[in-house]
């Protein structure tokens, strides 16, 4: 029985698929093949750079980059280390990166400097300095001579990436099955984003599962990667077809024209993405059915009526498959039939790809448990689980119940074959973006521009999926300003989160309730889409 550390996970690929193309990196400088055996041998030149820097068991490594080996390869020195890296979304700027890397305490941020023309140092420059108290090191990455290292970033040393993975190869193994091994960043009913850690166990094990359920170790199987590995989908998808022994395609960040072209040129037969992502990638083709070698295409209907989505992937020959997971779970923790009909393959949910998984649905109102087609709360139990909410007990204990099942808080029902289907968020909390984002953490934004005495955002549907619409109370004599409001949140927060609206009212709409008065956020909601519908 393979042990399931991620250096395990890897020495064992490199094992059994030697000299095999594992990734196929589609950079802009061209194309790069790196072997199973090369993958495992600069994860631990990469380990020995880091450990040379300090960087030990527990410690945080943050990663602030777009897909590309290097990613992978800090993510299994990381875990040969006994380290954590803190996944650090690109879109991010200065308000969010700051928050991350301070409450995780990261001792080290890996960017890549001027990707896709972002000044991502002119961002780091912008974070509180009293947030970046943990940081000693900032390592620079970059695929031309301009990224070399050197001077000073934030006023840290600006390390060459290249330099740190050509140090000899760290031999020593820290690992640990139980250790953490990844913090990714969820929104919930907090204002800040909660750390979703996991251990190097429940990515092995996902990862061992998800292969062979969805058919990635297939002898013709090519994967194509091109969501962020920052989030649970592109990592999930990215371990799970590492683990098929087969060749990914490594895109650093989705471009719809050369993601069609890729499929088309590699007969790629794997992807994942959102509904979004298909669409944009069937505008580009002329043909009726341009992608034949495509036959599993796991999506989640974030901008689109779901069935609309699979009605166009089945005209045109595109195999869209209904998905489930959330970061506390892992992404592809349930996926449908590919040979089911369209009305089932269009929902979220279906069978969990590991045998022994266990789902339950529990009426939020009374607690009780509920039968096949009853709908609640999903509860999950299963080795694709998070361990905690790192630094946050008090919202681990309110997500894990008594007997180790995490608490969804997803509405759906239980299918008489033992699957589920999911139906939507029980909750407040948002998709923004393909994100999943706590409008509080909108609201403590604009409530930190000086003229706001307070704030609440709520989602309202559009044609391309929801949007943000903030509501105002300002400052006493302050005057409201829609554009200058505006500004502040695009100055702060990634551009999925800055709202299509912001309204000035003279109080919020409330309601007496047992637990205290409350802000009426229908009532919001019936304003900000009545006031969108007249604007």
């Amino acid at each position: 029985m393979p042990s399931n550390t991620l250096t395990a996970f890897l020495d064992d690929l490199a094992d059994q698929a030697g000299e095999a193309t594992a990734i196929e990196y589609c950079g802009d400088q061209g194309g790069r093949t790196i072997s199973f055996a090369e993958l495992a041998d600069r994860s631990r030149r990469t380990a020995r750079g880091l450990a040379e820097l300090g960087i030990g068991a527990g410690d945080r490594v943050a990663l602030w980059l777009p897909n590309a080996p290097a990613w992978l390869e800090l993510f299994f020195a990381c875990a040969r280390l006994s380290a954590i890296v803190v996944a650090v979304n690109t879109r991010f700027r200065a308000h969010e990166v700051g928050d991350i890397v301070g409450r995780s305490n990261a001792r080290a941020l890996v960017m890549w400097p001027d990707f896709n023309g972002i000044d991502f140092p002119g961002i780091l420059a912008g974070v509180d300095a009293a947030a970046l108290a943990a940081l000693e090191n900032v390592i620079v990455y970059g695929e031309d001579d301009s990224s070399e290292g050197g001077g000073e970033i934030a006023g840290r040393p600006a390390l060459d990436y290249g330099t740190l993975a050509a140090a000899a190869p760290f031999e020593d193994d820290h690992a640990h099955a139980d250790a953490g091994c990844i913090v990714f960043t969820t929104s919930g009913t907090t204002s800040k984003p909660k750390f979703v850690l996991h251990p190097q166990c429940s990515h092995v094990d996902h990862a061992r599962a998800v292969a062979p359920a969805l058919g990635y170790d297939a002898p013709d199987a090519v994967m194509l990667a091109s969501l962020p590995l920052a989030g649970t989908f592109g990592m999930a998808s990215m371990l799970g077809g590492l683990a098929g022994a087969r060749p990914t395609l490594l895109m650093p960040t989705f471009v719809a024209e050369e993601a069609a072209r890729l499929v088309r040129a590699c007969s790629v037969t794997h992807m994942n993405g959102s509904d979004e992502m298909y669409l944009r990638m069937l505008e580009t083709q002329r043909e009726e059915k341009p992608f034949p070698s495509l036959r599993c295409c796991g999506f989640a209907a974030f901008n689109t009526d779901p069935a609309e989505v699979v009605a166009i992937g089945d005209r045109r020959g595109l195999p869209l498959i209904g998905a489930y997971g959330m970061s506390e779970v892992q992404a592809l923790f349930a996926m449908r039939d590919p040979a089911a009909p369209s009305a089932k393959r269009m929902r979220g949910g279906g069978q969990p790809v590991s045998p022994v998984t266990q789902v339950r649905v529990r009426d939020p109102d009374t607690g009780e448990l509920l039968g096949e087609g009853e709908q609640g709360e999903l509860e999950i139990k299963g080795p694709s689980m998070m361990s905690e909410y790192l630094g946050n007990p008090e919202a681990t204990a309110k997500t894990l119940t008594e007997d180790g099942f995490i608490r969804s808080g997803d509405l759906g029902y239980l299918e008489p074959n033992g699957g589920f289907t999911y139906l939507s968020r029980m909750g407040d909390t948002l998709r923004l973006g393909g994100y999943l984002v706590a409008p509080e953490e909108i609201s403590n934004y604009l409530e930190g521009h000086p003229d706001v005495a307070g704030a609440q955002v709520v989602g309202v549907a559009g044609a391309r999926g929801a949007r943000a619409v903030a509501f105002v109370l300002m400052s006493e004599g302050a005057a409201f300003s829609e554009s200058d409001l505006l500004a502040h949140c695009a100055g702060g927060l990634a551009r999925f989160k800055v709202p299509v609206r912001i309204f000035t009212v003279g109080s919020f709409p409330v309601t007496d309730s047992a637990n205290g008065v409350k802000v009426q956020r229908g009532k919001l909601r019936e304003m900000a889409a009545s006031l969108i519908d007249e604007g």
